[in-house]
């Protein structure tokens, strides 16, 4: 596939705007038809980028999955999390469209990754520890930003999925499961900078 959003194509779309970052929830339903014909263009470009996170997610689990490197309790593990970020891709996704933009897909994106990346069931764990501090950082830095009502307790949900997800990768990998008592934040430049490292 043919990378066709690179780091200034995000900037050029409105991805990375004043710092503003902002997620839908898990689920189409739960997003109001009218909330989202309100939803501000800086929550949109925020928007944009948190899609970009749950593409990323998406493409490495596949990967990962498909290596034959994961042993029968990781599979499970990764099964579930790949599950649940479609839910969350899908949410996202219809927030779009109910704002009349349309949503990137896993077309728009070519994702690479370093090598040896999915050479072993560790390897795979460490950058899957890696990417779903990314996806944490973003939606509890999304939290500050957010502009919109209806889309604060989505957030919420989001992020404590996405935390439920980090001490599952914890776990396998040998990690202590509970982290920091105040998660960190990541703004939306830090955000697109990493995403930038996996594109093509």
């Amino acid at each position: 596939m043919a990378s066709t959003i690179s780091r200034a194509g995000f900037l050029r779309r409105g991805v990375v705007s004043g710092g503003s970052l902002v997620a839908a929830g898990a689920l189409a339903s739960a997003f109001a038809p009218t909330a989202s014909a309100a939803v501000p263009d800086s929550d949109l470009a925020g928007l944009r980028l948190l899609i970009g996170t749950e593409l990323l997610a998406l493409d490495f689990q596949a990967r990962a999955l498909a290596s034959g490197n994961l042993g029968a309790a990781a599979t499970a593990v990764f099964e579930k999390l790949r599950a649940d970020e479609q839910a969350h891709y899908a949410g996202l996704a219809n927030l779009m469209l109910q704002a009349g933009q349309t949503p990137a897909t896993s077309d728009d994106i070519d994702f690479s990754y370093p090598a040896g990346s999915f050479r072993t069931e560790a390897s795979i764990l460490k950058l899957a520890g890696e990417l779903e501090a990314l996806q944490l950082g973003a939606y509890i830095g999304a939290n500050a930003d957010v502009q919109t009502p209806e889309l604060r307790i989505a957030v919420g949900q989001i992020s404590a999925s996405e935390a439920q997800h980090a001490a599952a990768l914890a776990g396998l990998a040998g990690r202590p499961v509970i982290g920091r008592a105040f998660g960190p934040a990541l703004r939306s430049d830090a955000v697109a900078a990493v995403l930038d490292n996996f594109e093509s």
